[in-house]
C-alpha cells in the first residue's frame, strides 16, 4: 500500500507477532539467487510451472535497485503529480520459502520511504497474503491476497482512503531474471475501474 501519501487507515491487529517475525528475518543475511483508469482484468488461468505456490517468490530473493513513482494524491480529479524515489529493496526468505519479508528504503526530493512487506503463504487455499508495515508510524495496512497466474501476481484487498472505502489491487510482473515491476492501484467504484498510484521497477544487484 502506498506508504508515502494518501495512506489508507492502518490496523494494529497482530502487530506484535508480525514484528517479532520481521525482527528474526532482518537478522538473516540476504539470499542471493543466480495513470489513466483501466477496467479490471482478473486472471483465471491455472499455474503452469508448479503444483502449488509455496515458492512463487523464490525468484525475488536478494538485493535490488529500486525506482519508485508515487501518485501524490490518489483518486483525486485535481492532482496528477508523481513523486519519484530511488534506493534499494532486499528480499529475505522465511520458513523454507513459505514466507518472506521485503525491506524497502528509497528517497527523493519529496522525502524518504522506509517500509517492510511481510508475505505469508496459505497452503489450504494456495494463496499469498501481503501486509505492508510503514516504519514511519509502525502500523500495518490491511492485507492484499492472491497469487500468480501466467507469471503475473495479482493481489486484492479492501481499505479506506480519506474515510471512504476503496478496493486495492497489487500486481507483480517478473520481467526476466534481473528485473521486476510492481504496480498498486485503487478503485472507488467496486473494482469497475482502477487508478494506478504506485509503480516500482526493481533491477537485481549482482554481487
Amino acid at each position: 500500500m502506498n506508504p508515502y501519501s494518501g495512506t489508507p487507515t492502518s490496523h494494529k491487529r497482530f502487530l506484535v507477532a508480525i514484528l517479532a517475525v520481521l525482527t528474526l528475518a532482518l537478522a538473516l543475511p540476504a539470499a542471493g539467487v543466480g495513470s489513466a483508469s483501466t477496467p479490471a482484468t482478473p486472471a483465471t488461468a491455472a499455474r503452469a510451472t508448479t503444483d502449488d505456490g509455496a515458492h512463487d517468490f523464490d525468484w525475488e530473493l536478494g538485493t535490488w535497485r529500486t525506482d519508485v513513482r508515487v501518485l501524490a494524491d490518489p483518486l483525486s480529479e485535481t492532482d496528477d503529480e508523481w513523486l519519484r524515489f530511488r534506493g534499494r529493496s532486499v528480499v529475505r526468505p522465511l520458513m523454507d520459502g513459505r514466507a518472506n519479508v521485503v525491506e524497502l528504503d528509497v528517497s527523493g526530493d519529496a522525502g524518504r520511504i522506509e517500509a517492510l512487506n511481510l508475505r505469508l503463504y496459505e497452503p489450504q487455499d494456495d494463496a499469498w497474503t501481503s501486509t505492508f508495515v510503514n516504519i514511519r508510524d509502525g502500523l500495518l495496512t490491511p492485507s492484499v491476497r492472491g497469487g500468480f497466474h501466467r507469471g503475473v501476481g495479482e493481489f486484492y484487498g479492501q481499505d479506506q482512503l480519506g474515510g471512504r472505502p476503496i478496493e486495492v489491487r497489487f500486481l507483480v510482473y517478473r520481467q526476466g531474471p534481473d528485473r521486476a515491476r510492481f504496480e498498486q492501484a485503487y478503485s472507488d467504484d467496486g473494482g469497475a475501474t482502477w487508478e494506478t498510484n504506485w509503480i516500482a521497477i526493481d533491477r537485481r544487484v549482482r554481487h
